[in-house]
């Protein structure tokens, strides 16, 4: 598969000439079956359904979304798997399907099981709380707990739970770790005081904006966009993070200029603000992060490789 994109700023102006130029060579033999991992309704099933419909409108071709949900995305990885190669089904997961939870798992797949065809965005993936639990850094956190206070730390997938049970070793305490599915689990459950904080990926930016909620930490190697001033998760102590993007997939042995064509047409669909895939992953996620062609594979071979080392920590 060609490496051909690689950063955001290349994204827009390959995507213009990519999609015209490689159009001509390849569409679809039929009407595309759009898999979607997350629960309809929810942030990343409305990115999908607003990218699909970009993707009629402007390349004439028929979508089909369809919700295919449960075990963090592997299930949506089991029926894509043995899918038709030919560019008429597609998945839409996140980076983490391919690579912990797949090898958390064992569940028989591995990335090169998939042609990885483009991320579109990445998390803004941070700790959260109430502001009126009246903590401002992750610091009250940890003075709270070694008070006595027995928090509940809200993830929504097992390598959050790895990394929430992690920061509690780095710094010396014990988390109550509460699993659920989905983002919105979280903060439904930190609005409502079932948890008295969490992992949210962008679903938080409003309430961190009205000042009804707080970012604590960042759970990413890099601060957050919206609380550049919160500490990382490595000024933590903690060696590991939540890094990661959603992206679509095809089975493995998809043609080129099929990855290419599609990879194409969603990097130019997510950068241009005026679409709703646009506006809405500039609003939630500070913009678009786009990686695709061998690149993405790479990456996606990598996150599988390293996840033995964050379940070998969280073990100990």
């Amino acid at each position: 598969m060609k490496t051909w994109l690689k950063t955001v700023g290349a994204a827009v102006a390959f995507a213009i000439t990519a999609t015209a130029s490689v159009a001509a060579d390849w569409t679809p033999p039929g009407p595309i079956k759009m898999m979607i991992g997350f629960r309809a309704g929810g942030g990343a099933d409305t990115q999908a359904r607003l990218i699909a419909e970009e993707l009629e409108k402007r390349l004439g071709w028929e979508i089909i979304p369809e919700q295919v949900t449960g075990k963090g995305g592997l299930n949506l990885a089991a029926a894509l798997k043995d899918a038709p190669a030919d560019g008429t089904v597609i998945g839409m997961a996140v980076t983490e399907t391919f690579g912990y939870n797949m090898a958390a798992a064992d569940a028989g797949m591995t990335p090169a099981d998939f042609s990885g065809i483009t991320t579109t965005a990445g998390f803004q993936m941070g700790v959260v709380s109430l502001s009126s639990k009246g903590w401002r850094t992750m610091s009250d956190v940890i003075d709270a707990a070694k008070a006595g206070e027995a928090l509940r730390f809200g993830a929504m997938s097992p390598r959050l739970a790895d990394l929430a049970y992690l920061l509690g070793k780095a710094q010396g305490v014990e988390f109550n770790i509460v699993e659920v599915r989905g983002g919105k689990a979280v903060m439904d459950g930190v609005n409502a005081g079932d948890m008295d904080l969490g992992f949210m990926a962008g679903i938080q930016a409003k309430g961190v904006a009205a000042g009804d909620l707080v970012n604590l930490a960042s759970a990413l190697s890099v601060p957050l966009n919206q609380t550049p001033d919160a500490p990382t998760f490595a000024d933590l102590g903690v060696a590991f993070n939540s890094d990661g993007q959603f992206m679509f997939a095809g089975p493995a042995g998809m043609p080129a200029e099929a990855v290419e064509v599609m990879a194409s047409a969603v990097a130019e669909i997510v950068s241009d603000a005026d679409t709703g895939a646009g506006a809405l992953i500039a609003r939630a996620f500070g913009g678009p992060s786009i990686v695709a062609g061998d690149d993405l594979q790479t990456q996606l071979a990598a996150s599988y490789e390293a996840a033995g080392a964050l379940l070998e920590a969280a073990s100990e």
